[in-house]
């Protein structure tokens, strides 16, 4: 099994109400953002490739040029412009390329990251809700 990760950057402001930060973040202020999508899969044997790279490219710089320069608190379906949501909204814009197995948002600068793994399975909720009861046993 073979992961392949590309990555795009892209400058973009936002405005963050209501977070410990106070001020600093409800003004509207700027970052440089990373994003990396990662695919998984089996070389194909004709031709080497667990995918063609310029498919996700083409996809990944669609995203990119609705997300750079942008004020991402006007970015229609993005919701509050947070790295969670900001790697949701790139899987969404994705995930028809490949494989997808993850969406990483970084934002280097603040040294945070938020990773995306798609939407969970109905059994994986189950599970995750099972452990969070047993932990509070």
């Amino acid at each position: 099994m073979w992961e392949l990760t590309k990555s795009f950057r892209f400058e973009a402001a936002h405005a963050l109400p209501g977070t410990t930060l106070g001020a600093a973040s409800q003004e509207i202020h700027g970052h440089s953002f990373r994003a990396e999508v990662t695919v998984r899969g089996t070389p194909d044997p004709a031709t080497g490739m667990v995918l063609d790279l310029g498919l996700l490219e083409r996809s990944m710089a669609e995203v990119q040029k609705m997300l750079d320069h942008k004020l991402l608190n006007t970015v229609e379906a993005l919701g509050v412009p947070t790295l969670e949501n900001l790697s949701r909204f790139v899987w969404e814009r994705v995930q028809h390329a490949g494989r997808i197995t993850r969406v990483s948002i970084h934002r280097d600068s603040c040294n945070e990251s938020c990773t995306y793994y798609g939407p969970q399975s109905k059994a994986f909720s189950s599970e995750v809700a099972a452990g969070s009861r047993d932990a509070s046993n």
